[in-house]
């Protein structure tokens, strides 16, 4: 599965942001809706709750054979097998996760430059996520990343590129000159009263 990931829409979770669906709900209405992979980020819950968390979704995207990312948690990724990590900039580094992950498991980096792009290429990464390219509510510490050097992120790596940060529907076609691989989004998609539908739109706008 790793060699042919589809990033095309990839889905990160924020359960904040969801009105009445529990999470597992909406993510098998996005996978339904066209999400080609899902990362499961959690900020404000215990370990444990994590854990079981990510179990009740590797569940559903194994149903479905989508991938299932977890964000940071090293130990979480390991625990319920997932096909792979997210990591940011001040997590485990990228050669580390690769040691104890194996060979098969994706890894992927953010980075919000060159510099940190080709490192994390270096270093092993499967998949670079870029941004923040637009304003968004759902993650506070983001750097902003211009449309210009994200295309320039992009030819200056040969590992695929999953641009993320305030994207939606409505800006989602700004990027489609930049070559990239992928979307990532949460709220163009969570956020919307029908989340299959929305998952529609988006990916034919792509």
């Amino acid at each position: 599965m790793k060699n042919n990931t589809n990033y095309k829409l990839y889905l990160v979770t924020d359960r904040n942001i969801l009105a009445e669906k529990s999470l597992e709900t909406a993510v098998k209405e996005a996978i339904e809706g066209g999400v080609t992979l899902v990362q499961l980020r959690e900020k404000d819950i215990s370990s444990l709750e994590f854990y079981h968390t990510a179990l009740r979704l590797k569940q559903i995207t194994s149903q479905y054979h989508i991938p299932l990312m977890i964000n940071d948690r090293l130990d979480i990724a390991l625990a319920v097998d997932a096909e792979g990590i997210h990591l940011g900039q001040k997590d485990i580094p990228c050669t580390v996760a690769r040691k104890l992950m194996g060979k098969n498991k994706i890894i992927g980096v953010s980075a919000a430059t060159v510099e940190e792009a080709k490192k994390a290429e270096e270093d092993g990464a499967d998949y670079i996520g870029v941004g923040a390219l637009f304003s968004t509510n759902t993650k506070q510490d983001t750097r902003a990343v211009s449309i210009e050097l994200l295309k320039e992120i992009k030819n200056n790596v040969s590992i695929p590129v999953v641009a993320i940060g305030g994207i939606n529907e409505n800006n989602v076609s700004l990027l489609k000159d930049t070559n990239i691989d992928g979307i990532a989004v949460v709220s163009a998609i969570l956020g919307k009263k029908d989340i299959k539908s929305a998952a529609q739109k988006l990916l034919s706008k792509i």
